[in-house]
């Protein structure tokens, strides 16, 4: 019961009415999704209620032979030892032409908007965003990422019209084991 209501809420949270006052979010020219899958560590976030104490975050992806993405995003809440969280949404790719545009489904029939607005050219970091610019994800390939790279990255999420005030660096260390 636990945690389909927090798969409710964070479906309710991801979805609403698009603000038709913001321009476009561009997102990356093309993904090529069998690079693209794999684990990710969440660095930072503007984090969705169910994740605003996640500690270790990791966002795994595995591409099905029905083209859907398998997602399971695991962590621990309020610190290190915290118990283990588990989602499990699945991914719909929306734009196949790049790639870049995907319904993340935690309960249907509500696809989320999510949105690979940048990536590195050897996929080592992402940024996942959203059109209302309500939520954020920068994520790497590995636990940390040099803070010039960071600093970086917040400034392009800044640009793009978030409110960076509201970026929560996800604290990560080697071993603890989401």
């Amino acid at each position: 019961m636990k945690r389909g209501l927090c798969a409710l809420a964070c479906a309710a949270l991801l979805t609403g009415c698009q603000t038709a006052t913001l321009p476009p979010l561009d997102t990356v020219a093309r993904v090529d999704l069998q690079r693209f899958m794999g684990d990710w560590y969440v660095i930072a976030h503007i984090p969705t209620w169910p994740e605003r104490n996640a500690y270790n975050a990791v966002e795994s992806y595995r591409l099905d032979t029905d083209g859907t993405v398998a997602t399971t995003f695991t962590f621990r809440e309020g610190g290190f030892d915290g118990p283990l969280r588990r989602m499990s949404p699945r991914g719909f790719v929306l734009d196949t032409a790049s790639n870049a545009v995907w319904g993340m489904q935690f309960i249907w029939p509500v696809k989320a908007d999510y949105r690979i607005a940048y990536l590195t050219e050897d996929y080592g970091v992402t940024v996942i965003a959203r059109h209302k610019r309500d939520y954020v994800w920068v994520m790497a390939r590995t636990p940390q990422i040099p803070e010039a790279q960071y600093q970086d990255i917040v400034a392009r999420i800044a640009a793009w019209g978030y409110d960076v005030a509201r970026l929560r660096r996800v604290p990560q260390q080697r071993g603890a084991g989401a």
